[in-house]
């Protein structure tokens, strides 16, 4: 029989322990730099991002007929904007409050219609009916020369 010192069952485990900890940080360090780059493309840069602007033209006071509303962009944002039949100028965000849709203005109801669940929202912006849970967020219009500008109330 083989008489194995104590001496030499410890040098066996190190040098196995260390190809173990050898193998295993390299396993990692490969799949760090697999997944990182993947992750790194998937994600948007952290940008300062687009300016909000103070105010955008909407158009000219003829572009809009009483009784009817249209959709601005105000930055990434929507607006929407109406006129009524007294020929009165208002706009609001044009974001449902329940779950980010985007609302139109229904003449025949002569009121704010959101189509995803049936939003309805007064000529104030106020929510009538349906499950938006706030008002709309009200913008600023002037006008000035017959053209329309929208700017975010103070």
């Amino acid at each position: 029989m083989k008489s194995t010192s104590s001496s030499e069952v410890p040098t066996h485990k190190n040098r196995r322990s260390f190809l173990n900890i050898l193998l295993n940080s390299s396993l990692v360090g490969f799949l760090l730099s697999v997944l990182y780059p993947i992750w790194r493309y998937l994600t948007p840069p952290k940008g300062p991002g687009e300016a909000t602007p103070a105010s955008v033209m909407a158009g000219t006071v003829n572009d809009l007929k009483p009784n009817s509303g249209k959709i601005v962009k105000f930055g990434r944002k929507p607006v929407i904007l109406i006129r009524t039949d007294a020929g009165e100028f208002r706009a609001f965000s044009a974001i449902c409050t329940h779950l980010e849709c985007i609302v139109q203005y229904r003449p025949d109801l002569k009121h704010i219609w959101c189509a995803c669940h049936n939003g309805h929202y007064n000529l104030k912006g106020i929510n009538i009916s349906g499950p938006p849970p706030k008002p709309l967020e009200p913008y600023k219009v002037n006008i000035k020369e017959d053209k329309i500008y929208i700017s975010r109330e103070a």
